[in-house]
């Protein structure tokens, strides 16, 4: 997990926890699976939709559109106030919605519309109930006037915004399971740190490497808190990348720096110290972990940044220290995305389409991987694996990422638990 950048928070709370909006980056992945149709600050090609002008101010959100239709349009969103907006498209569901509490469709969204300026929203409106719902930096949440088109038209979908509620709003919420499971891996990740230090203490290194990877895989399964962790993970999980003196640094500490001592001739004294050290930063990170803030963004950011990195830096072999076990991270990541999911479920059914085709992708990359692993258990360094079998690994990979993206768009949220 180390090395990876957290998705920028900003300190600011709105009300909704962050919908699919229709930004540059992420509509382009949900469009590959054809989660939506339509990008806001997309540019009308010459010949395009005839562009209407809405009004963003105090006194009134979305004001100006007289004469709706159904088909492809683009709304010129003009920001009238003295302070930034955020401008969602969304079904009113029958005229009054309370953010907080009602889940909402959301059909298009622009953020960061700044005083004075005009920013493009392209959509292609259907038959049915329609609003822009304003959030202005000084004068909170307007919703607009409704806007009915009748007939049977189908436009672009809405998807269900994602509340406070949703995800945190209760005892059995998503974020209190994935809370719940990452305080049971933190007390079986203690419990092999320190069966790691017992083995290393008493000089046996073929025990020794067995308990690392065993720790190291559990550390693994817990993606989505790395966020969470802050330091401890630079601490546990940290790479040499930029340090001077890269691995020799004595910055350079946790698994990865056991594993190169492992592999590259150590003694047992001479690793003794490190592992006391990973041993005594787990049992900080698990004594630390109830009083640090989930991110609630993270639960959907992560379900494709935990794979994105495999990608990067485990199935290149980038990590691979001299265990050759970068297969296995990979495995234990997919796992690690699987709970997430399964935390997210019963969100996610409703919300996207394309659900069954990132088990199938995560099932299939999982099952390649699981080909690769020698018949007596050990793993295959990656750059031991033939070419179709790595091709076909990362074909594997990028089918799910592409896939999974949608989700980090769902679940794009600010307000932290």
């Amino acid at each position: 997990m180390a090395g990876r950048v957290p998705g920028s928070e900003r300190t600011r709370t709105p009300r909704r926890l962050r919908v699919p909006g229709l930004l540059t980056g992420l509509c382009c992945a949900a469009l590959a699976v054809g989660l939506l149709s339509g990008c806001a600050g997309a540019a009308p090609a010459a010949g395009g939709p005839a562009e209407t002008i809405i009004t963003i101010s105090p006194g009134g959100c979305g004001q100006g559109w007289v004469h709706p239709h159904t088909g492809l349009q683009t709304f010129q969103l003009h920001n009238t106030s003295s302070g930034a907006a955020e401008v969602y498209l969304i079904n009113p569901v029958g005229g009054s919605i309370d953010p907080d509490s009602v889940s909402a469709p959301v059909y298009a969204e622009v953020e960061g519309l700044g005083p004075g300026t005009t920013t493009p929203m392209q959509v292609d409106v259907g038959s049915g109930s329609y609003a822009f719902e304003c959030e202005l930096q000084y004068t909170g949440p307007i919703i607009g006037p409704i806007v009915q088109i009748p007939g049977s038209v189908r436009g672009t979908p809405g998807i269900l915004s994602v509340t406070y509620n949703n995800l945190a709003g209760s005892v059995g919420s998503p974020a209190a399971q994935y809370r719940a499971y990452v305080s049971v891996g933190l007390d079986t990740l203690v419990g092999q740190t320190n069966t790691l230090l017992a083995d290393v203490r008493a000089g046996s290194l073929s025990a020794v490497r067995q308990a690392w990877l065993t720790a190291h895989l559990t550390y693994e399964r817990l993606g989505a808190a790395y966020g969470t962790f802050g330091n401890f993970d630079t601490e546990i999980d940290g790479r040499p990348d930029g340090l001077p003196g890269g691995v020799n640094s004595p910055e350079f500490t946790g698994f990865y720096r056991v594993e190169y001592g492992l592999w590259h001739g150590q003694t047992a004294a001479a690793l003794t110290g490190l592992v006391s050290q990973l041993d005594h930063d787990v049992r900080a990170l698990r004594a630390a972990f109830p009083h640090l803030q989930l991110v609630l963004s993270d639960l959907g950011l992560r379900t494709h940044e935990i794979l994105e990195n495999d990608l990067q830096f485990q199935l290149t072999g980038h990590d691979d220290y001299g265990s050759g076990t970068t297969l296995a991270t990979t495995l234990a990541n997919i796992e690690g995305t699987q709970e997430l999911l399964q935390v997210l479920h019963v969100l996610l059914v409703a919300r996207y389409s394309g659900l069954p085709q990132v088990g199938f992708w995560l099932n299939r990359l999982q099952n390649l991987i699981l080909a690769a692993r020698h018949p007596n258990g050990s793993w295959t360094p990656v750059s031991q694996l033939s070419t179709p079998q790595r091709e076909l690994i990362d074909a594997a990979a990028g089918q799910a990422l592409q896939v999974l993206a949608p989700i980090a768009a769902i679940f794009e949220v600010e307000k932290q638990l």
